[in-house]
C-alpha cells in the first residue's frame, strides 16, 4: 500500500512543507490585520467620545481620576504596568524627553500612566515607578474600574499566563493626547519618530 508518511515520500514532504509555510503566512496576516491594529491604532468610529465614561480611578497624588480630570490642561494618557519589561519604560523615557523639550518653551504637559494590572500595581508602587519623570502621575483602581477605563479609552489589555504560575500583560502601546477641554486630540505611536512626536505635541499646545 502507498504510504503518505512525509518522511518516506519526498513529494509528500514538499507538500507538507508548503502547506506549513502557508499556515505560518496566514497567522502572520491575521496578526498584522487583526491584532496589531489594536495595539497601535484607533479607528475613527466614535473617536470623539474617547476617554469619556463613568470610571472612578485613583491617582498616586491621592486625587480622583475621572473623565473630568482631563479638562483644564493638555494631557497625555497611556496604559501600562510596572512589571512591563520594555514598552512602558521606553514610553516613560520618551515622555521625559518631551517634558525637557516643552520646559525649554515654558510649556507643561500632564501625563498619566493608567495601570492595566491593578492586582499588582498599588498607588504606592505606581508612585515610585513614575517618580523619575516630571509631570507623570500614576493611576490605579479596582479591576472593575480599570476595565471601565480601558473601554472608555478603547485600550486593548489582556492577561497572559507565563511559566511558574506568573503572568504578564499585553496592552496597547500608544500615548493618547487630549486638549485642555478634555477632548481627544490625537495619538503618538510607540517608538514614534521623534520629529513627528514633537510636531504632535506642538500642535496640541497651540490648540490648547
Amino acid at each position: 500500500m502507498p504510504t503518505t508518511d512525509p518522511k518516506r515520500n519526498p513529494l509528500s514532504l514538499i507538500r507538507w512543507l508548503l502547506w506549513s509555510l502557508v499556515a505560518i503566512a496566514l497567522v502572520g496576516v491575521a496578526w498584522f490585520f487583526l491584532i496589531s491594529p489594536r495595539l497601535q491604532t484607533l479607528s475613527e468610529s466614535g473617536i470623539d467620545a474617547l476617554g469619556r465614561g463613568d470610571y472612578q480611578l485613583v491617582a498616586t497624588d491621592g486625587s480622583a481620576f475621572t473623565q473630568e480630570t482631563l479638562k483644564g490642561q493638555p494631557s497625555a494618557v497611556f496604559f501600562g504596568f510596572t512589571h512591563c519589561p520594555d514598552v512602558c519604560p521606553t514610553t516613560l523615557g520618551d515622555i521625559a524627553g518631551w517634558q525637557e523639550d516643552l520646559a525649554e518653551k515654558q510649556e507643561k504637559l500632564r501625563a498619566f500612566l493608567i495601570t492595566v494590572d491593578p492586582q499588582r500595581d498599588t498607588a504606592d508602587i505606581l508612585r515610585d515607578y513614575v517618580s523619575w519623570v516630571p509631570g507623570v502621575t500614576g493611576v490605579t483602581g479596582s479591576e472593575e474600574e480599570i476595565a471601565k477605563a480601558t473601554r472608555a479609552f478603547r485600550i486593548y489589555a489582556r492577561k497572559v499566563p507565563t511559566e511558574g504560575g506568573d503572568y504578564t500583560m499585553d496592552h496597547s502601546a500608544m500615548v493618547l493626547l487630549f486638549d485642555a477641554q478634555g477632548n481627544y486630540f490625537g495619538l503618538i505611536n510607540y517608538q514614534e519618530d521623534p520629529a513627528r512626536a514633537r510636531d504632535s505635541l506642538d500642535r496640541l499646545m497651540a490648540a490648547s
